[in-house]
């Protein structure tokens, strides 16, 4: 990383939802997952994140939309900054604010949107200009997904195999216009819990205790090579077929987890019931599921599809609002330096 002058800086990054999913790592401090992944990010949704080094500040302050933040998510958020301390040479405690513009905590990735803008922000503030690839892997300390919300459209983040993480990092598949008619059909569902337990410490219950967590591993590659595939060629039913299976063996592992991990409703479990019904109704896939460690459901579709999906997904009863988002950009600048 080459070091220029800089003091404050605001990103803006979004959270992406895995079609293939990483739960599980070998390397909890390096956070270097077991398995590759591959995501989207999404469009419409975004974290922006403002870190100011000031050296009239005794302690880090962290607000996340408008409201201070203390305890382990603030914990977090000074280990983490504290990284860019070390690798900046710098002391000087910092001023972090954070807001949404999406629900935090419930399964849409804020982990991943908030990390890789505090990556960028702080980054920026402290006078480093990493390149995109070492900008992931800063990310990746913070939260693994947010590797890969550095990138915009279609990514791959890359398990690689070193001890020391340097193979590990993600990277653009294609770009995030590369699929106009393709769109995400989000269900927020209504009274969606909040998640009790950590995303990086019930993922490591699964890896200690389901018995599908092995086959799941084995079966991983093949699913991102079709998907990278699939992707490339704009092949709709392949990219829709994988990602249900996808969905279902991540599911499984965590309904198999000791004690269970169930992070559905009943209404999050009637959309899966609504997108099978249609692709049986269809004789082909015409739409996928899929859902993170959260209530809320990701349906993908094709323009010509939504019109007759529509209907069927909007008599679930339990569902607050359909977002509609589209693959989106990945982390950036906003403003000029300060």
């Amino acid at each position: 990383m080459g070091k220029v002058v800089g003091r404050s800086a605001t990103y803006e990054a979004g959270p992406n939802i895995a079609l293939v999913k990483y739960w599980g790592v070998r390397d909890p401090t390096l956070v270097l997952p077991y398995n590759s992944s591959l995501s989207v990010t999404l469009g419409r949704f975004r974290t922006r994140t403002t870190v100011s080094f000031e050296p009239v500040l005794v302690r880090d302050e962290f607000t996340l939309n408008g409201a201070p933040i203390e305890g382990t998510p603030r914990d977090d958020v000074v280990r983490f900054l504290d990284r860019v301390r070390n690798l900046s040479h710098r002391s000087e405690r910092a001023r972090v604010r954070s807001s949404n513009n999406f629900p935090t905590a419930s399964g849409l990735a804020s982990s991943a949107s908030g990390f890789a803008a505090l990556a960028g922000a702080a980054s920026a503030a402290a006078g480093l200009r990493p390149t995109p690839r070492a900008l992931s892997q800063l990310a990746r300390l913070g939260s693994g997904s947010a590797s890969r919300s550095v990138f915009g459209g279609f990514v791959e983040w890359r398990a690689g195999s070193r001890a020391d993480g340097a193979d590990c990092y993600a990277a653009p598949i294609a770009s995030a216009d590369h699929w106009p008619e393709l769109l995400d059909r989000v269900a927020m569902v209504r009274d969606a819990p909040v998640k009790t337990t950590r995303s990086a410490l019930a993922m490591q219950s699964t890896v200690a205790s389901s018995r599908g967590y092995a086959q799941r591993l084995a079966d991983v590659p093949g699913r991102i090579a079709r998907l990278e595939r699939a992707i490339r060629d704009r092949d709709a039913e392949t990219l829709f077929a994988t990602t249900i299976e996808e969905c279902d063996s991540f599911r499984s592992v965590c309904e198999t987890t000791d004690p269970p991990l169930d992070y559905l409703t009943a209404t999050s479990r009637s959309i899966l019931a609504a997108v099978r019904a249609a692709n049986d109704e269809a004789g082909r896939p015409v739409a996928a599921y899929t859902h993170d460690a959260g209530a809320h459901v990701h349906v993908f579709t094709l323009d010509g599809a939504l019109s007759k999906l529509r209907k069927r997904l909007d008599r679930i009863a339990g569902v607050e609002r359909w977002l509609t988002v589209r693959p989106g950009a990945g982390a950036r600048r906003v403003g000029g330096p300060t």
